[in-house]
């Protein structure tokens, strides 16, 4: 286990609001930024998170992970309002996960205005015994059902129903010089 990460977590069940199980394991390089009181952090046991994941969770946000969650290296969780992830979830490398999203709008001269810190809020709910493949990002507003199964580079951006498959629908084109 990788021990800034595991203190890290040690501090984090300190915080008011936080159950998080000591059997969480977590590689080399992963970290948990929390930079202020949380409405709530609950992380079931036999959570494993491998190498350079990173966990997000800001002053008021809620974070749950149920038991037997693994997130593969790379993963990032970026919580801002709510994340709920499933029982026995498994997440292939380089997942991304936004709760949130920055707001903007148009000046009158068409300049766009993008405030840095000001953010849209959602959430994110992800079922039991979901597969969610590499380069997948999750974003605000969506609930996943239970038993999905989501392709590799997918872009979640609404909802999936329970006992779905995902896939990113590209085509190929190979070319062969003459």
């Amino acid at each position: 286990m990788y021990a800034r990460a595991q203190g890290e977590l040690h501090k984090a069940r300190k915080l008011a609001n936080s159950k998080i199980a000591i059997n969480v394991t977590t590689g080399e390089g992963t970290s948990f930024f929390i930079p202020g009181a949380v409405a709530g952090i609950d992380i079931a046991p036999e959570v494993f998170f491998r190498k350079f994941c990173n966990v997000l969770i800001y002053p008021n946000a809620t974070l749950i992970i149920e038991e037997k969650v693994f997130f593969n290296n790379y993963c990032s969780i970026n919580c801002l309002g709510r994340i709920e992830i499933g029982a026995k979830t498994v997440f292939g490398e380089g997942v991304k996960l936004y709760d949130h999203n920055h707001q903007y709008q148009y000046a009158k001269d068409c300049t766009l205005i993008l405030g840095k810190d000001d953010y849209t809020i959602g959430t994110i709910k992800i079922g039991k015994n979901c597969w969610i493949g590499s380069n997948v990002t999750i974003l605000n507003n969506v609930e996943i059902g239970d038993n999905v199964i989501i392709g590799a580079h997918c872009l979640i951006y609404k909802s999936i129903p329970a006992n779905a498959v995902v896939k990113h629908k590209e085509e190929l084109i190979i070319t062969v010089a003459k």
